[in-house]
């Protein structure tokens, strides 16, 4: 009888977050909404869209579940489409399902972000050599709906139109993917210049020019991701996250998604948990992730996506795979998880990258 492997979670266990029971649980969770041919939906019966996909499929990776990560990424892999990109999102990960043909940007890049943190987990040459062209083609899709400002247009349509208006939260999140393809391509020694280029153009809209995104200010992940994504480190991104701090947070809760909407999220509040790490603020960083224990369920070893404060109600009811990612990731971090901190921490990743500095570290 062969005895069930047990998840390597020691740097999962975070005071007053995760014990080591907690965090197998969560990582069973996941796994247990995975379909075999490697998708990871929301939850059964929901939609897979490629960016949640990653981030399940990253905190597996930080679980030390390779090879369902590696699953994962060859779904993506085999339903590529011929010019780079995937649809929005798929009925329960099924391929032939569609359910939103549009094709989002920084969904696209995000793959980018994963393959670069599973070669980091694993040091897997043959699998970096099987994704760089799935790489490469969704960084040149991404990279087509560029503007001349440097943003990012934010989706091209099912009947091919592009799509100038740029999202904040979106462009910084393809800012990350974009320094991890450039990871990806100078490990496998194929510089890519025009890569650095953009991604150097995009940094500096996102620092100097906000008039060029769609104004979302309400929502949280436009105030934290500049600093999640690397756009805005320092001085810049201390500042950036101190002036929305009382806007968003809700001590003892977590993150506000829009203000004024009473209604806190675990993923937000994870993703400003990991951001907050970046920066070096590991204190406020665990802070926020014990303030939304609230949201597990002790019974999935998943997290409910959110709660209506005002009326002390879990909403929407859904255990979902990336709200259980995003938190395992944060605590990654915090636990001195390697790749995760590579990733998330900028170590390996290109520096500067304003189009007057465009050199590598």
């Amino acid at each position: 009888m062969t005895t069930p492997r047990t998840p390597r979670t020691e740097h999962l266990v975070l005071p007053g977050v995760l014990t080591a029971g907690q965090a197998a649980a969560t990582v069973a969770g996941i796994l247990a909404v995975q379909r075999e041919d490697g998708a990871i939906p929301w939850f059964r019966g929901h939609h897979l869209d490629p960016w949640d996909h990653v981030e399940a499929a990253m905190a597996l990776d930080a679980a030390g579940e390779h090879q369902a990560a590696e699953r994962a990424y060859l779904w993506l892999a085999r339903h590529q489409l011929a010019d780079g990109s995937w649809y929005a999102a798929y009925a329960d990960g099924d391929p032939g399902d569609i359910t939103d043909r549009g094709r989002e940007t920084n969904f696209v890049a995000y793959i980018a972000v994963g393959v670069w943190h599973h070669y980091l987990s694993t040091g897997d040459d043959t699998f970096l050599d099987r994704m760089w062209p799935v790489v490469h083609s969704a960084v040149e899709f991404v990279l087509r709906l560029q503007q001349p400002g440097g943003q990012i247009g934010w989706r091209r349509d099912d009947d091919g139109t592009p799509t100038a208006d740029a999202l904040l939260t979106g462009s910084s999140s393809v800012h990350h993917a974009l320094r991890c393809a450039l990871a990806v391509a100078e490990q496998r020694e194929e510089p890519q210049p025009d890569w650095e280029l953009a991604a150097g153009a995009l940094r500096h809209a996102i620092r100097r020019h906000p008039e060029r995104f769609l104004d979302k200010d309400r929502y949280s992940m436009d105030w934290y991701y500049p600093v999640l994504g690397g756009a805005l480190t320092g001085v810049e991104a201390k500042a950036r996250v101190e002036e929305g701090w009382d806007r968003f947070v809700v001590p003892g809760l977590g993150v506000r998604c829009v203000v004024p909407n009473p209604w806190v999220t675990g993923g937000e509040s994870a993703e400003l948990a990991l951001a907050l790490w970046a920066m070096g603020e590991s204190d406020r960083a665990l802070e926020v992730l014990q303030s939304i224990q609230h949201l597990r369920d002790p019974e999935s070893g998943l997290y409910w996506t959110g709660y209506v404060f005002d009326d002390e109600a879990i909403w929407p009811r859904e255990l979902t795979t990336w709200t259980a990612g995003s938190l395992l990731l944060a605590v990654a971090a915090l636990g001195g998880h390697e790749a995760t901190c590579a990733v998330f921490g900028g170590d390996r990743l290109p520096a500067g990258l304003d189009p007057d500095c465009c050199t590598l570290t």
